[in-house]
């Protein structure tokens, strides 16, 4: 069994002029991370990799996030990859991941999340929002395996307040 955990970073500021990787989250979004990290709390299994996008909007959202589960800082690596929009960058980390591990969490953007939680998940949805989180459990032990899975778990910031 493998099982996948995908959040969407939180919501960005575009108040500065900075390039789009070096967008910082806003209130709201320091906020809405804060809201998810604690609601994973209760409800994430344990984590054997974390994966993040290198955009700063990301790696804050996964700071915050993982503050509030009980894992190593060790256990987030930046991955250059799932910088992309598509998913097909995505789908390539997760594929490619080692078989060691079990549950990976990876941080990243859309359009690529919802559409890979579309293309491996059991349920359809129509977008993830910002510090969105799905998670899909595989019936395989292997990650290059990994097709459609079942969706287990969908947390928005709007159906925690």
């Amino acid at each position: 069994m493998k099982t996948l955990y995908m959040i969407r970073h939180a919501k960005s500021s575009w108040e500065f002029d900075v390039l789009d990787d070096k967008r910082p989250l806003n209130q709201r979004g320091l906020k809405d991370a804060d809201l998810v990290g604690e609601a994973l709390k209760k409800q994430v299994k344990p984590v054997d990799l974390v994966l993040c996008s290198p955009a700063e909007r990301a790696h804050t959202t996964a700071k915050i996030v993982l503050s509030h589960l009980d894992l190593p800082k060790e256990i987030l690596v930046l991955e250059s990859d799932l910088y992309d929009f598509d998913g097909r960058q995505v789908i390539e980390v997760i594929k490619n991941c080692n078989d060691t591990v079990d549950t990976l969490m990876i941080f990243g953007h859309n359009h690529a999340f919802t559409s890979i939680a579309n293309f491996f998940g059991s349920e359809v949805i129509d977008n993830l929002p910002t510090t969105g989180v799905v998670c899909i459990e595989f019936d395989t032990n292997s990650w290059k395996n990994v097709n459609v899975g079942k969706t287990v778990l969908i947390i928005t910031p709007k159906s925690l307040k």
